[in-house]
């Protein structure tokens, strides 16, 4: 078989090379004419997958290793009896750790006490649950919204998405959607920006676009946390000046994740073509146990990742596709064994 393969997959030389030829191309790169004679596609986020780019190929599967799903065309890929598999829930860790350490950072530097705070969620899917999940351990009241999940599940717990936003800290998780009942472009926007305040903290996290950036630039907020942006990499500026932490979309890119969404399309591609799986590749992220030793749950965080690192690097926002595609090594938190009890769940 011929591959097509984004080279910011993980390890995608180890996990796929048995499989056949491998064509490795950065994602903006990967075109009609690269795609024409390939059988798989594996891509991330910047590859748009749709019949621009596939018409007239011999692609008969599609993989993200990813969890966005934006940039497929779905729909194209049904019609044309293509079998698409993304790597839903596979950075969802990664962000919630992202969240927990801003909050965590800020209640310092702030001098407040995060468990006399609510923390509005949008979006309790993969990331949302595992932050509510986080936060509940920590002593956080959360306030749950999620009207798709609401709608089928009937959770008497959750709130509408005003009460949500009315929270002091605000976090978006929702994938970005444009139609259906509950489309999540522009979510936050002129109707309803007036519940955030000028003492809420407004995290996006989630993907540019679910919230009305021309708004948000103009709306006074205690803090900003921004990590999703619209029109990556050419990022707002303004937005960016002004946030606790501007980074290049990067909430989700521990080592854990990428080697997931990796892992995840090799067993979906595994069962499409009928390969026996490697038994060794799911233990290939072995880094040991890593120490940490810091008596606060802060310093111990910012020793395990710092991300005002990557708040610095995009400074020059030239820099942000590089960044991205030569991201630190960042384990997850259950890597380590720390002084400090960490809020693993």
């Amino acid at each position: 078989m011929k591959f097509v393969i984004d080279d910011a997959c993980y390890a995608y030389d180890t996990i796929f090379g048995d499989f056949g030829e491998i064509s490795a191309l950065p994602g903006r790169s990967i075109d009609k004419a690269a795609v024409k004679e390939a059988d798989v596609l594996i891509v991330r986020s910047r590859t748009k997958v749709n019949q621009a780019l596939l018409e007239g190929s011999k692609v008969k599967f599609v993989g993200s290793t990813v969890a966005g799903l934006d940039h497929v065309d779905q729909n194209y890929l049904q019609d044309n009896g293509i079998t698409f598999f993304s790597a839903q829930g596979c950075n969802s860790m990664a962000v919630a750790e992202f969240v927990i350490s801003a909050i965590v950072n800020l209640a310092d530097e702030l001098n407040f006490d995060y468990t006399k705070k609510t923390l509005g969620i949008i979006g309790v899917g993969n990331v949302g649950s595992r932050l509510a999940a986080k936060a509940e351990l920590m002593g956080i009241k959360t306030l749950l919204n999620d009207p798709p999940r609401q709608d089928s599940e009937d959770l008497l717990n959750f709130v509408d998405l005003d009460t949500a936003l009315s929270a002091d800290i605000v976090t978006f998780h929702t994938p970005l959607t444009f139609d259906g009942e509950h489309p999540s472009y522009q979510l936050l926007n002129e109707a309803n920006f007036h519940n955030i305040t000028n003492q809420t903290i407004l995290f996006n996290a989630a993907r540019g676009g679910v919230i009305n950036e021309n708004v948000w630039e103009k709306t006074q907020t205690k803090v900003n946390i921004i990590d999703c942006w619209e029109n990556e990499p050419n990022i707002n500026q303004n937005l960016q000046k002004d946030a606790y932490w501007a980074t290049p979309h990067i909430a989700g890119h521990s080592v854990d994740a990428k080697f997931m969404g990796s892992f995840m399309v090799y067993e979906a591609l595994c069962d499409f073509t009928g390969y026996k799986q490697d038994e060794s590749i799911v233990n290939l992220i072995a880094p040991g146990i890593l120490k940490v030793k810091k008596d606060n749950l802060k310093d111990t965080l910012n020793e395990i990742y710092d991300f005002k690192q990557d708040t610095v690097a995009i400074k020059n926002i030239g820099n942000f596709e590089d960044y991205r595609r030569n991201y630190p090594i960042r384990y997850e938190w259950h890597h380590f064994d720390s002084t400090t009890v960490l809020p693993i769940v």
